[in-house]
């Protein structure tokens, strides 16, 4: 633990900054593309996501090892990799599985609502991200 804890530090503030470039990035492609602008789907673009989503990956596997999280015993990690798995989804049929228009915009902005969400999660380190504070207020 003591060679984790040297560089926390520097795993937490990448793992931050990919999310919040790899969610940037996802919100310019997917609306270029509901634009109909189809260089949004250029090879370039898709590698930068998928370097930074790979980057994002093992910061995240090295924060969940070097903490010793587990999704069974943290309810807050297990929502947010199950948020994960439907941002992906969703982001999937938005930049270009969805047949139609209409599935594609909705996806998107599911897939946006989706992702805030799983910020919030994170942020607040419950299963109920911001929705916490709202619901138990009055508890």
């Amino acid at each position: 633990m003591p060679e984790f804890a040297t560089w926390y530090l520097q795993i937490k503030a990448a793992h931050v900054g990919l999310v919040l470039a790899s969610g940037a990035l996802f919100a310019a492609r997917g609306a270029l593309v509901l634009a109909g602008r189809g260089w949004a789907m250029a090879k370039p673009w898709r590698m930068t996501s998928y370097g930074i989503d790979t980057a994002l990956l093992v910061a995240g596997v090295m924060l969940w090892a070097g903490l010793s999280l587990n999704p069974a015993s943290s309810p807050w990690l297990g929502a947010k990799l199950t948020l994960l798995v439907l941002y992906i989804v969703l982001g999937s049929l938005a930049l270009k599985r969805a047949r139609s228009l209409e599935v594609r915009a909705a996806s998107y902005v599911a897939a946006v609502v989706v992702y805030l969400f799983m910020v919030s999660v994170a942020l607040a380190h419950h299963p109920l991200g911001f929705l916490q504070a709202w619901i138990t207020h009055g508890a």
